[in-house]
């Protein structure tokens, strides 16, 4: 009977499955669902993947919506969070997406698959001993919850680059970077496809890094600028006569970032909020607020930001446009606009990879190939950035969705066997 392993890209977007059979050493399937859970308003239970889009549609997006749930790996500040009145740990909701990717992988296999290589970014929140230890710790906890017992973990760049890897003709020095929702991670290593399935590649990992920027990031300064003036950003309100006062800029910081969002719902700010709305003279756009955060509408408004991202990979502008409860926005975006916005970002990144470059003694001239993957690498800036870098170096790219998983799951020799 054959035995397997599975390969699994738990991503802050989407998470990716290869099944490998270890005997015919080859990948069966690999399949993607997006890294969401819904859990439902009026009864027990959650649902996974693209299934919760649609459950949190059909129920009038009244339950509690959980995306990009990789994020609070490595927040402290996150405990636990009671839904249902259960009270869910961050291992807990890892764990529900890392079973269901093992249930759907299980039916395609007809076995209990205990097997994996699972994959971690560089550093889960930067140059971050402490928390970066803690979210290893919570993901070691959340694969055990899954039912995986022989695990090992990789770097996803690395991943990535063994996927490349089984295209070569010859030897190369690749340089992948992976960018992901979460993080972007470079791994300057040796590919060589003979050595593809060698027991210890320790030797051909040059060096490797990354940064706490991803997609996210961009879509958390697309809500900042052009958000969150829709949600009464810059609303004034008079508590007490004569004194006018701007509502504070943190509630709006908060509804910028998902992992604040899905847990952004005290009895404390929501008084606040409606005290704000009273003294702002029921100020219509802070309403916009309220309604957003009382009806769970954050996944749908970023919805709307991710196809506007996504539109301006192919066009030079295009639409931000939301219409649902009273919050209406229709905005035309054009890609000048949209680059200035996420400038910072893709600027931190350039400037991380100049760091790389120089602490690993990393000559571009050296540099056979560029890898790029993951879904932020569709972004024009990010190509403009690496063809200014490195304009006499092999671009490439493989599958931006499905590369990492596949990768790791060449990654067999972690076990100790060919």
């Amino acid at each position: 009977m054959s035995t397997y392993l599975y390969g699994i890209d738990f991503g802050t977007t989407n998470s990716a499955l290869a099944v490998y059979n270890e005997q015919t050493r080859e990948i069966e399937h690999t399949f993607i669902i997006p890294s969401l859970i819904y859990f439902y308003h009026q009864r027990p239970g959650y649902t996974v993947g693209e299934e919760a889009i649609t459950a949190y549609l059909e129920d009038g997006m009244k339950g509690r919506f959980i995306k990009s749930v990789k994020q609070v790996l490595s927040r402290n500040s996150f405990t636990e969070t009671r839904i249902q009145n259960k009270r869910y740990t961050a291992p807990d909701l890892v764990a529900i997406i890392l079973k269901e990717l093992k249930q759907r992988a299980d039916l395609m296999t007809g076995q209990d698959c205990r097997k994996a290589v699972i994959g971690r970014p560089v550093f889960f929140d930067d140059d971050d001993v402490k928390k970066d230890t803690l979210a290893q710790t919570r993901l070691n906890r959340a694969t055990e919850l899954a039912g995986f017992t022989d695990v090992r973990y990789q770097f996803e760049p690395i991943g990535a680059a063994f996927a490349y890897e089984k295209n070569l003709a010859k030897k190369e020095n690749v340089l992948v970077a992976d960018l992901g929702g979460g993080t972007t991670d470079f791994t300057y290593l040796v590919l060589d496809p003979e050595k593809s399935r060698s027991k210890d590649r320790k030797n051909d990992m040059m060096a490797t890094g990354g940064i706490y920027v991803g997609g996210d990031s961009l879509d958390a300064a697309f809500m900042w600028e052009k958000g969150t003036p829709y949600f009464g950003k810059n609303t004034q309100y008079e508590a007490t006569p004569g004194k006018v006062l701007t509502v504070p800029k943190s509630l709006f910081v908060n509804i910028c970032s998902w992992e604040q969002m899905n847990f952004f719902n005290g009895l404390r700010i929501k008084k606040d909020m409606e005290d704000y709305y009273y003294f702002s003279g029921e100020d219509r756009l802070f309403k916009n607020l309220i309604t957003l955060i009382d009806n769970n509408l954050g996944y749908s408004v970023f919805r709307a930001i991710e196809k506007t991202k996504i539109a301006l990979t192919a066009a030079d502008s295009t639409a931000f446009s939301y219409h649902h409860m009273g919050i209406e926005i229709e905005e035309t975006v054009g890609l000048p606009d949209y680059e200035q916005v996420i400038a910072k970002d893709v600027n931190r990144i350039a400037a991380y990879l100049d760091n790389f470059l120089l602490e690993n003694n990393i000559n571009p001239d050296a540099i056979d190939t560029l890898f790029l993957t993951g879904g932020t690498s569709m972004i024009k800036s990010i190509h403009k950035l690496f063809k200014n870098k490195f304009p006499y170096v092999n671009m490439n790219s493989g599958d931006n969705f499905k590369s990492v998983a596949n990768g790791l799951a060449y990654s067999g020799y972690l076990f100790g066997v060919e």
